[in-house]
């Protein structure tokens, strides 16, 4: 097995755009992450759920941003989606790690974007 993932570079946010969000096995993963108390898992198992996670709130994210785009300029949701998705990329900077804790702080990251795309 190898020790390097590769990372898709969709410039032009094709892929994100053409396909439908599926949530409902992002919120189960989410809500397993974050009932973990005692995790017993290795650092790999650790990246690779922050991975998944980190995907998903990229693809999220864009979806937002799209929605936003729409909302008239002085629709107050577009300026709290812009507060939003700038916090959002702060946190979606940081490095994974491969540690229960990086992996329930992206969990948070998706746990309610809902609440701004409404």
């Amino acid at each position: 097995m190898s020790d390097t993932y590769t990372v898709l570079h969709d410039s032009h946010g094709l892929v994100a755009a053409e396909l439908p969000l599926d949530r409902a096995p992002y919120k189960a993963l989410v809500i397993t992450v974050l009932a973990w108390q005692n995790p017993n898992l290795t650092s790999r198992d650790y990246e690779q759920i922050a991975l998944q996670l980190t995907g998903h709130a990229r693809a999220v994210a864009a979806d937002v941003q799209r929605h936003a785009a729409t909302l008239p300029k002085n629709d107050g949701r577009g300026a709290l989606a812009e507060v939003i998705l700038r916090e959002a990329a702060g946190r979606l900077s940081a490095p994974i790690q491969g540690a229960a804790r990086c992996a329930q702080n992206r969990a948070r990251l998706v746990e309610r974007p809902e609440a701004v795309a409404a």
